[in-house]
């Protein structure tokens, strides 16, 4: 069974407790804990919910995959729980819906992520899942065939695919020769020729405990979870073996790359680079841009290519933080006699953005509803237990929740008008696919 997801963890345990902020769920309280073993997980203990919910993250995900064979941390991350121990394929997938546990992986550009749900009553099979997928995964015959199977379809999509087509060419121009440049999925060329023995050793140089991040939510105090680390991640090497990530430099800023494909609307890609997730800038560059296009109904380009001008359903923008290089994102579809009236619009804002910085009227509104919406990120157990693996994995401190409305609210005009100079004056990389534009014959 697969589980295709890309966008988007001696003695008694110790413990220490911080909390959230009130905006994130009034005072719930975060746990660090460390096993017998030295295994660490930040834990919110739920007694009223009989369930657990535990996400963990290894570092290195797509960026160390063969450089001839992308798409193998993919192919890993989908036969995980496909087989492991003494339990086959369909034997190992009954047992997850016999007691209805939740098992999935994923591989990133930089992370290979997993997921477990599982009830109260159910943990121990959950657990014994979890760990013979970690440290015992079969990686059979059908198995694999059947995965490698989805991935060729999927990817055979893909060549029709505005959407899929203009982020391959955007990262493949952005970052030549760069792990950054390669899809993560593979490629039609790369994942016929993976073999059994890339999965096995992938996952023998990933799955570590030293690269291993973890967050629990739910039904199980600290002293317990100190045993079940142990339980599910002892028996993974002490040590990770990672490929040193070389730092991705961008290229083709500034250029505008075409491809013609006959489908209704002409998608466009853009980027530039970004900053850095543990740079003090980096709270106002994402209330910049919010302010720009992650605000959705009230952000610049929302209003100017859509609202006023009706040239596109959605027009969006992102800040992404990656381990060898920061970026900032955007994408939109138009129609295709509009394209380069699309995109000129979107780099003219992007420039007035950065030359004048927003206004306080902006800036106040942005704080505002970045501040009331925080505690949607925490209206779900996996959601929160993804916030405590994300919150290690960037290194912020156990403490963060606590501190960063503060940090959102102490950004003044001064600050974003200078990183909105230092986020959008650099220029971006476009790429469009869809229809050449019908240019009208000229009257005789």
């Amino acid at each position: 069974m697969m589980h295709f997801r890309q966008f988007a963890f001696a003695g008694a345990a110790l413990v220490t407790s911080f909390a959230f902020a009130p905006s994130a769920q009034a005072m719930t309280k975060i746990e660090r804990v460390v096993s017998p073993g030295g295994i660490e997980a930040w834990l919110v203990r739920e007694p009223s919910v009989p369930l657990v919910a535990m996400e963990f993250s290894f570092k290195g995900g797509a960026n160390q995959d063969p450089s001839d064979k992308p798409g193998v941390s993919y192919m890993t991350a989908a036969t995980l729980d496909e087989g492991a121990g003494d339990l086959d394929a369909k034997a190992f997938q009954q047992r997850l819906e016999r007691n209805a546990i939740e098992l999935s992986f994923r591989a990133s550009r930089d992370e290979l992520r997993g997921t477990l749900k599982v009830m109260t009553n159910k943990q121990d099979e959950g657990y014994d899942l979890l760990r013979q997928s970690l440290t015992a995964p079969r990686f059979d015959a059908e198995p694999v065939e059947r995965v490698r199977a989805q991935m060729l379809t999927a990817l055979k999509r893909e060549t029709t695919s505005p959407n899929d087509i203009s982020a391959r060419l955007w990262w493949r121009t952005a970052f030549p020769g760069h792990p950054y440049s390669q899809p993560t999925n593979g490629s039609l060329d790369s994942v016929p020729v993976i073999v059994r023995d890339d999965l096995k050793a992938y996952a023998g140089r990933v799955l570590a405990r030293d690269n291993l991040k973890i967050g629990v939510v739910g039904d199980i105090d600290a002293k317990q979870l100190g045993v079940v680390l142990d339980r599910v991640f002892g028996g993974l090497p002490a040590k990770a073996d990672l490929r040193k990530l070389p730092e991705a430099k961008m290229q083709s800023i500034g250029k505008k790359l075409e491809v013609e494909l006959d489908v209704p609307q002409t998608v466009v890609s853009f980027g530039g680079l970004g900053v850095p997730r543990k740079d003090p800038d980096f709270i106002p560059a994402y209330i910049v841009n919010h302010i720009l296009g992650g605000g959705s109904f009230s952000s610049r380009l929302y209003n100017e290519v859509r609202e006023k001008r009706g040239l596109a359903y959605s027009v969006y923008s992102y800040l992404l933080p990656l381990d060898a290089t920061a970026l900032f994102m955007g994408a939109t579809q138009t129609r295709a006699d509009r394209a380069n009236e699309t995109v000129g619009l979107i780099e003219q804002e992007i420039k007035r953005l950065a030359e004048n910085g927003p206004t306080q009227d902006e800036l106040d509104k942005s704080k505002s509803y970045l501040r009331g919406s925080y505690a949607l990120n925490f209206d779900t157990s996996t959601k929160i237990a993804a916030q405590l693996v994300q919150l290690q994995v960037d290194d912020l401190g156990i403490d963060y929740w606590e501190r960063r409305n503060g940090l959102i609210e102490a950004v003044t005009l001064d600050d974003v008008k200078r990183v909105a100079k230092r986020l959008l004056d650099g220029g971006v990389l476009v790429t469009m696919v869809g229809r050449a534009p019908v240019i009208p014959a000229k009257g005789g």
